[in-house]
């Protein structure tokens, strides 16, 4: 500093008042300047072959990429004299190199030190079994989140204070660092959820941890480009641990439910409207709960709710269990399901969620049920299965065992239909593949 000063300050001196006391042939200002640089080189050069400490490494590479090129060169009395100089660097390339190395590895493995020990001081807090602070009405754990992402940013600004290609370099190594640590934060984040499965206030804490991947994934699509192979590494452990943390909440609404769904067919669907109604008061309790959950992931768990409701609806349509043999029966189920599947549109959509594209699931199964015309029934399954391509054969053959007075021949032609309009692949949100036929 004292160096730097001094050149400056003595440099100036020069340009405003020795300068123009000699003849323009001795160029006085470059002999000073070469003079003074290759004496702060000279020491700068001592100084870096010297044993340095982290800190002292980044003031010396501020000086050789930063300070010294931007504040002296680019000063506005000094900037045009020292352009025709031609100075060159404080230190020489493969110094600097090497310096710019030792930085880069000691500051990489003191950020990764760093957030392993915040992610200790996280599982102990959940081990404390202390019910997570709120914000908003949302649960949050967010100290995780807020200090991995602000070490990071911190990193980079540092080396980007240093100069660009240290930014970018030490980014890059970050961003490699951080599915790690998602990886490892995963890993805790399962064994809580097998190991503390009686503490007081396991949920809200499953809850925090689903809300704190919110930061996680809105840093990465921010910040990350969406070629770079460790975002989509990111954004996979996320929904990983987004999608446990679903699943154990969800366990208990979908173990109440199966007993009550099996009445449809245990009733032959004759108490179907108080069936349903029993599906979507138990269900509305447990999503109360969910509230807790940062919005993008309460639309999320209302509409695997939403999912798994239509889902187990077709499941015991597909029992085998009810054989109609009269167009007036099969009208009666037909408006039996059309009624059911309003009620269900209507209390998930009034809960939130936005998975229109069940809507439609029902009420073509009912119209199927419904038409006693060969080409009518024909028509309605080409158009469920345009909809819904993961539908295969064997779901409705079993689907069909309905209408009883189907002949063979005309069950194996609405089969051998169906089976050639559903050659496409399923869709990314499958309802038809995550039913198996026994």
């Amino acid at each position: 500093l004292h160096m730097g000063k001094t050149m400056k300050e003595d440099l100036t001196v020069v340009v405003r008042y020795i300068k123009r006391l000699y003849p323009p042939e001795f160029n006085v200002f470059s002999t000073y300047a070469e003079l003074y640089h290759n004496y702060f080189a000279s020491q700068a050069k001592k100084t870096a072959e010297s044993p340095l400490e982290d800190k002292d490494i980044y003031l010396l590479l501020s000086w050789v990429h930063n300070i010294y090129p931007k504040d002296m060169r680019k000063d506005h009395v000094l900037g045009g004299e020292l352009e025709k100089v031609k100075l060159g660097s404080l230190l020489p390339s493969s110094l600097s190199k090497d310096l710019e190395m030792k930085y880069l590895d000691s500051e990489e493995a003191t950020i990764k030190n760093s957030l392993s020990k915040c992610l200790d001081k996280e599982i102990q807090r959940w081990k404390e079994d202390r019910e997570p602070e709120q914000l908003n009405g949302h649960f949050q754990s967010e100290l995780l989140a807020i200090f991995v992402i602000q070490s990071v940013y911190s990193g980079q600004q540092r080396a980007k204070d240093i100069s660009t290609a240290l930014g970018e370099e030490l980014s890059h190594r970050l961003w490699k660092e951080l599915p790690a640590f998602l990886k490892s934060y995963k890993d805790a984040f399962e064994d809580f959820k097998e190991k503390c499965k009686k503490h007081r206030h396991y949920k809200p804490i499953l809850i925090a941890n689903i809300n704190n991947c919110w930061n996680f994934r809105v840093y990465a699509e921010k910040n990350m480009a969406e070629e770079d192979c460790n975002k989509a590494s990111i954004l996979s452990t996320l929904s990983d641990i987004e999608n446990s943390g679903f699943d154990v909440l969800l366990q208990q609404l979908f173990a109440q439910l199966k007993p009550i769904y099996k009445k449809f067919t245990e009733n032959k669907w004759d108490s179907s409207d108080e069936i349903m109604n029993e599906i979507i008061k138990n269900t509305s309790k447990h999503i109360s709960d969910f509230q807790t959950l940062k919005d993008p992931f309460y639309h999320a768990i209302v509409e695997k709710i939403h999912a798994r409701l239509v889902k187990e609806y077709i499941v015991r349509l597909l029992k085998r269990k009810v054989s109609l043999k009269t167009p007036a029966q099969q009208q009666n189920l037909a408006q039996y399901i059309s009624k059911n599947a309003a009620d269900l549109e209507a209390f998930c959509t009034s809960k939130g969620s936005q998975a229109t594209w069940l809507n439609s699931a029902l009420p073509r199964l009912a119209e199927i049920i419904r038409l006693q015309d060969l080409g009518a029934i024909k028509i309605e399954v080409a158009t469920l299965a345009t909809t819904y391509p993961d539908i295969r054969k064997k779901h409705m053959e079993a689907f069909l065992y309905i209408k009883a007075n189907l002949s063979r021949s005309e069950l194996k032609s609405i089969l051998g239909y169906l089976a050639d309009s559903t050659a496409s692949t399923p869709p990314g949100a499958p309802l038809f593949s995550n039913i198996n036929i026994s």
